[in-house]
């Protein structure tokens, strides 16, 4: 029975009995998704947010949150790093979580936590392609997928800013691309590769073809951001607003028996990018997210200023750029190991030598 309430999102019966809440009050999931919500919190960041609340009810044997206090999260969050050797993102994945619910679910801040034990946090490189290796992998890519892994690398997107593409957010007579809504809840402009120009636009006269036949069958409506359908019913059924890589299948809602289409599931670009790096033969640990940083790396290769890169990326701070800056000729690969250089003068030596003797 437990593991089905987790599964459900929902607190078992025993945390709902406890005095701290009123009879008619919600569920304390509930007020957490409710609360996430009307801050406009996305919705991978409430799924996690109420995974970390349920596990820490869990932890302290279904006790309701508002019973319990720093002394609780400390011990859960030393837990998380101690027994369960988590990384340092995920612990703070967790305490931002509790924090949130403290604050805005139970009414009150929380104070000094003590001394928790924290995670490490590593210094890690990305793991970047080679010209040539992103050459390869796209190679064994056909289709919608070479297409969207080609806009990763070629305009630096993330998976879900990619899939997350409509009509109106390409701007073919500029060559730009609007990535709305992307990471932090940031909008910016990203460069569309002239050389994608025309595969794009061949894929959107394929994808308006789809979209005018959902129309002729008395469907075609796509789900639209903060309400916006309701504010303009029309705009559902406009082509503008129709997403770049809508789904092969139509969706349908078993409760209206309306029929529509949702974007590409990123699990079919991640499974399709994985077994292009295998047909590859790379050794690197590449995914999605590697055309990315592979974007990154090559610009700053090429010259361009560390803060033209940043903007293209979106990143808040240029520290989080700067950490692209390791292709440079500094550090490891701008020192010639001393191996090198013996060798050379041997080989010079030797070189010299052998025209004394002729």
């Amino acid at each position: 029975m437990r593991e089905s309430s987790q599964q459900k999102g929902e607190l078992p019966a025993a945390a709902s009995e406890k005095p701290a809440r009123s009879v008619g009050k919600p569920k304390l999931m509930a007020q957490m998704r409710e609360a996430l919500r009307a801050r406009h919190y996305s919705s991978r960041t409430e799924q996690a947010y109420c995974y970390w609340v349920r596990r820490f009810v869990f932890f302290h044997k279904i006790r309701h949150p508002a019973e319990m206090a720093e002394a609780e999260i400390n011990a859960f969050l030393t837990n998380l790093a101690v027994s369960e050797n988590v990384s340092a993102s995920t612990q703070n994945q967790a305490l931002s979580a509790l924090l949130f619910l403290y604050r805005h679910v139970i009414g009150r801040e929380v104070g000094d936590l003590g001394k928790v034990v924290r995670a490490r946090r590593p210094v890690r490189l990305p793991v970047v392609l080679t010209r040539g290796e992103v050459k390869a992998v796209l190679a064994n890519l056909t289709g919608d997928k070479w297409l969207m892994a080609s806009l990763m690398y070629g305009a630096g997107l993330r998976l879900m800013e990619c899939l997350g593409l409509r009509v109106q957010d390409i701007d073919f007579s500029r060559g730009e691309i609007l990535v709305r809504d992307g990471k932090g809840a940031k909008d910016r402009i990203t460069m569309l590769p002239e050389s994608l120009s025309a595969p794009l636009g061949e894929h959107l006269k394929r994808v308006r073809a789809v979209h005018e036949k959902d129309l002729s069958d008395g469907w075609g409506r796509v789900i639209l951001p903060d309400a916006l359908d309701r504010k303009y019913p029309g705009a559902p059924r406009e082509w503008r607003w129709q997403w770049a890589f809508p789904q092969e299948n139509r969706w349908k809602n078993s409760q209206t028996g309306e029929e529509g289409r949702h974007h590409v599931d990123e699990s079919i670009v991640q499974r399709a990018v994985k077994e292009a790096v295998t047909l590859a033969a790379l050794t690197k640990r590449a995914s999605c997210h590697t055309f990315r940083h592979s974007f990154a790396t090559h610009l700053i290769e090429d010259g361009y200023d560390i803060r033209t890169v940043q903007e293209l990326l979106g990143h808040k701070d240029v520290r989080t750029t700067m950490i692209y800056t390791h292709v440079l000729n500094r550090g490891p690969r701008g020192v010639r190991s001393p191996l090198d250089q013996a060798s050379y003068a041997d080989q010079d030596k030797r070189g010299r030598g052998t025209s004394r003797d002729q």
